[in-house]
Formats: C-alpha cells, sequence, structure tokens
C-alpha cells in the first residue's frame, strides 16, 4: 500500500495488506499507562475471583445454596478476566485485532456468554435471598443444593447458546450488510447489533432480569425492615433460644444487602453499554468507538469489584481470605 502526504503518518494495522485498518495513534506514554491500567484491572479479575473459588471449594462451612451460585459466578468473571478481557485490552489500546475473523467470533460470543451468565446468576442469587429471608420456614426444602445446581447448569447451557448462537448465526447482522461492508477492513473486531437485536439482547441479557432482582430486593428490605421492628419491640423480653434465631435473622439480613451492593454495582457498571447498545441502531451507529470501548471496560469492572465487595461486606469470606492469604504467604517465606 503506497501511501504519500498525509496518508504517510497513518499507522496500520497490517501494512503490508490491502483494505487495512488503521492503527489507533496514542502518545507512548499514555498507552504504557493504559496497558498498566488494564493489565493491573485483569489481574486483580482472576486473583480476585481465585480467592472466592478457592474460599467456597475449600471451606465446607460455606457450603450453602447462595454460596454455590457465588462460586459459580466466581468461575464466569474469573473466565471473562482470563478469556476475553486481555484480548479486548489489546484491541482497545491499539485499535487493531490481530487475531483473525474466526477467533473474533469466538471472542464475541464468549463476551456475550459471559456477560449474560452473570446477570442471571445474581438473577438467581436474589430469587435464593427472597425465599431465604420471606419465606425462612420453606427454604430448605424449596431451595435445596441440588436445584440450585441444576439452575445454575440451566444458566450455564442458555448463556452459551444465546451468546454463539447469536454471534454464528449472524442474526445480529440481518439489515446491516451494507453498512458492515463499508465499515469493514481488515484487523477489525466489532460486534454490530441491528434495531431488533439490539432490543433483544439488551432485554435477555440485562433489563428482565435487572426488573426481577430489583423487585425481588424491594420485597426483602421490607421484610427486613418488618423483622427489625418486630424485633425492636421484642428486645426487652428475648430468651436465649429467640436471641440466636435473631442472630440468624440479622445475619440473613446483612447477606442480603450485600448481596443487594453487588446487584447495584452490576447495574451501574453494565447499565451504559446496555443503554447505549439499544439506543445506537437507531442514531445510526454514531457512538464513537473509543466511548463504546470505554463503556465496555466499565462494565467489565464489574467482575473485578464483586470479590472486593465480598471481602469488606461478608464476614465468611473475610475469615476464608485471611486463612488463604496467610497460609499462601506463609509457605512463600517459608521456601
Amino acid at each position: 500500500m503506497n501511501q504519500t502526504g498525509e496518508t504517510a503518518a497513518v499507522l496500520f494495522c497490517f501494512p503490508h495488506l490491502q483494505g487495512s485498518c488503521p492503527r489507533t495513534l496514542r502518545l507512548y506514554v499514555t498507552r504504557v499507562a493504559m496497558y498498566a491500567f488494564m493489565l493491573t484491572t485483569i489481574l486483580m479479575t482472576v486473583c480476585g475471583n481465585l480467592l472466592v473459588i478457592i474460599s467456597v471449594s475449600h471451606f465446607k462451612q460455606l457450603h450453602s445454596p447462595t454460596n454455590f451460585i457465588i462460586l459459580s459466578l466466581a468461575v464466569v468473571d474469573c473466565c471473562l478476566g482470563c478469556f476475553v478481557m486481555p484480548f479486548s485490552m489489546v484491541r482497545s489500546i491499539e485499535g487493531c485485532w490481530y487475531l483473525g475473523k474466526h477467533f473474533c467470533k469466538v471472542h464475541s460470543s464468549l463476551d456475550m456468554m459471559f456477560c449474560t451468565t452473570s446477570i442471571l446468576h445474581l438473577c438467581l442469587v436474589s430469587i435464593d435471598r427472597y425465599w431465604a429471608i420471606c419465606h425462612p420456614l420453606q427454604y430448605r426444602t424449596a431451595v435445596p443444593i441440588s436445584k440450585v445446581i441444576m439452575c445454575i447448569g440451566i444458566i450455564w447451557l442458555f448463556a452459551f447458546v444465546f451468546g454463539f448462537g447469536v454471534v454464528f448465526s449472524e442474526v445480529n447482522k440481518v439489515g446491516l450488510e451494507a453498512l458492515i461492508l463499508m465499515s469493514s477492513c481488515v484487523g477489525s473486531c466489532a460486534l454490530f447489533f441491528n434495531k431488533e437485536w439490539g432490543i433483544i439482547a439488551s432485554l435477555v441479557a440485562f433489563f428482565i432480569p435487572g426488573v426481577v432482582m430489583t423487585c425481588l430486593y424491594i420485597k426483602i428490605f421490607h421484610v427486613a425492615r418488618k423483622h427489625v421492628r418486630v424485633i425492636s419491640n421484642r428486645v426487652a423480653t428475648v430468651s436465649f433460644h429467640e436471641l440466636k434465631n435473631q442472630a440468624s435473622e440479622q445475619r440473613e439480613r446483612k447477606a442480603a444487602k450485600t448481596l443487594a451492593i453487588v446487584m447495584g454495582v452490576f447495574l451501574l457498571c453494565w447499565l451504559p453499554f446496555f443503554i447505549t447498545t439499544v439506543i445506537d441502531p437507531f442514531i445510526n451507529f454514531m457512538t464513537p468507538v473509543g466511548i463504546f470501548d470505554a463503556l465496555v471496560w466499565f462494565g467489565y469492572f464489574n467482575s473485578t469489584f464483586n470479590p472486593i465487595i465480598y471481602a469488606f461486606f461478608y464476614p465468611h469470606f473475610q475469615k476464608a481470605f485471611k486463612v488463604i492469604l496467610t497460609n499462601f504467604f506463609c509457605n512463600v517465606n517459608t521456601v
């Protein structure tokens, strides 16, 4: 490709190929800072969620229906940090995709799959907390661990079929063929959604589960406040047995609040991205690539925040994390 005049200053992803995409021009210092920040985020995501995985797997006192859901969610977030975020990092900073069209489809499918799996896991957690706090007497029979594991399996299967089915069938591109052909170049990896599938994908992966979670948590907090009023009225005449029951109820309410914070962080992280996904096809895809990448990474940060939230707000995880980290550093020092 011969380049003269102004085009000579343009860097291309594949200079030896005709029709190569231009690379994103950034200052060296900016690129280094972006790589350092994103690599730190990826390491925090992987290591933090590995701590959750090891904690729930190793400590039997954490073997509960809720924590098995959190374990599966941590696996999702860890997989996102290992198999999606590193490649997205290079694409976001360099503005190029170096791994070919086929792996681009696999990457986009995994991205959709893990995003959908995360929100559905959080929806499942909200259902679990609803039964535990609003129907405590029926909880053990209504939410056995076997049923939770079955629901987790269904979520993983549905998200896999949804993510890979949409991307590889290319139903999301119907009606956009001319636009994609005009804007395509060698070294690009962009996931386009037409108007119909922008709405459908956002509803399935985010808005419908988000509404379900919001309604359930409103109900949970209403019941929790009612419990607090009942306990305050009985505080002068409680027996030892009642004190134990009250302590158990307080733990349940605190767990519900913690998980509500997890859900709230998820909504704050992903809401801008999904709103943009719905609106963008109706404004002829006018959203700048840089802004869209920033929204994607803002969504990825949710996977980094989850284990941090558990460490600060969930006492059982605090103790497990301390034991694991203490043993790890003691073994390193002895070596």
